[in-house]
């Protein structure tokens, strides 16, 4: 799926793949192909010094004092919460509309998820809804900057510091976004990112990362990634096995030097949608907040008949994505769950978000062709 090229096809039409990694990838070839060379040269497979360079370089470019990598997004939530004593008989809210892992690894913990609604424009958690779900058994909050929107942090931690609660932030869709000047994951008591390969910033297998400010966690952290142990054989309590592998870690290497000018593309992206499909009255285009940057990890529009206009865009050689079909609360997966909100818009949006091809790589031309499909189905 990640791999379909832009083939034209006749003037007309073309193929819009939903991620080109491959047009990535021809633009920094060599540069990657040296640094994994390297790696399997000195068989440097597990851990070593690129794995410790990607941790410098990230804490040097994202303003932060630890970063921890580990195996993947998943385990980098899980570890935060375990490290921060979340448990049995604790509770930690976090949205309706995520990705799975942000709600499981609470339940991993032996804590259990409390899903609130989201705020009507931005599909970020919505701060009244935290505020109406705390009991005495609410341990955290866990905002997820979804799609690399911000969550409304100023409300957030005022309600984590009313209550004396930690923050987790999920930043695994918003590497470099930014609140009032401010990157996501430094909010909180700690961030947790994915590098999966279609992130903004992506390995070539399962990567992620924890960052934070605070010593104890980042200390805590690091030792219970590899085993509970800070140096090898000498385990100080029993931890998991969750480590960047150096292949990963070289990759990561050379993507960081492009961050931010992907991240401009895919802002630059995002306005050439906006431009284009603003006066199509059946679509609801995002709203950035204001005072922040969305990083544009998925360009999310609200459209009426979506599964329709997915299936027409498909004819099209236009390749769309469900982010997501279900909210968390209507899985299988938690209907044992009491829930004590309703979801309201979640629910009313789980019909009609739509994903449509994103990527620094992706040009006008492509834009411009993805939004006149659009177009033509509504005036079908």
């Amino acid at each position: 799926m990640l791999e379909i090229q832009h083939e034209k096809l006749d003037n007309n039409s073309m193929r819009v793949p939903f991620v080109d990694l491959k047009a990535q990838y021809q633009d920094i070839k060599d540069e990657i192909d040296s640094n994994i060379q390297r790696i399997i040269s000195h068989t440097a497979f597990i851990g070593g010094k690129e794995v410790e360079d990607f941790s410098i370089n990230f804490q040097a470019k994202y303003g932060v004092k630890h970063c921890i990598p580990v195996g993947n997004g998943t385990d980098s939530l899980f570890i935060i919460m375990k490290m921060l004593g979340i448990g049995h008989g604790d509770e930690v809210i976090t949205p309706a509309n995520s990705w799975i892992s942000s709600s499981e690894t609470i339940t991993q913990t032996g804590a259990t998820p409390v899903f609130a609604d989201i705020e009507e424009h931005y599909f970020t958690i919505s701060p009244v809804k935290i505020e109406e779900l705390i009991t005495e058994k609410t341990k955290a909050i866990m905002p997820v900057h979804l799609y690399g929107q911000m969550c409304d942090m100023d409300k957030i931690n005022h309600i984590a510091q009313k209550y004396n609660l930690f923050i987790i932030e999920d930043c695994a869709q918003s590497h470099f976004s930014k609140y009032n000047g401010k990157n996501a994951g430094l909010f909180g008591n700690a961030g947790s990112f994915s590098f999966y390969p279609g992130k903004n910033l992506g390995a070539y297998g399962d990567a992620g990362a924890i960052i934070t400010n605070n010593d104890e966690l980042a200390q805590k952290c690091k030792m219970y990634a590899r085993h509970g142990a800070l140096k090898k054989h000498e385990h100080k309590i029993e931890g998991i096995n969750s480590r960047l592998d150096g292949i990963q870690a070289a990759v990561l290497n050379v993507k960081l030097n492009y961050i931010t000018q992907w991240t401009n593309q895919r802002i630059a992206n995002a306005s050439l949608y906006n431009k284009y499909l603003s006066d199509i009255p059946e679509v609801v285009i995002p709203k950035v907040r204001e005072n922040t940057e969305h990083t544009f990890h998925l360009y999310v529009i609200r459209a009426k008949r979506r599964n329709e206009l997915s299936i027409f865009l498909k004819e099209n050689g236009i390749q769309t994505v469900l982010h997501y079909p279900k909210i968390l609360p209507n899985l299988e997966a938690y209907s044992y769950l009491n829930n004590r909100d309703d979801f309201e818009i979640a629910n009313s949006y789980e019909s009609q978000i739509l994903s449509l091809p994103m990527y620094p790589e992706l040009n006008e031309k492509q834009i411009e062709f993805v939004s006149e499909r659009i177009r033509d189905f509504y005036k079908k």
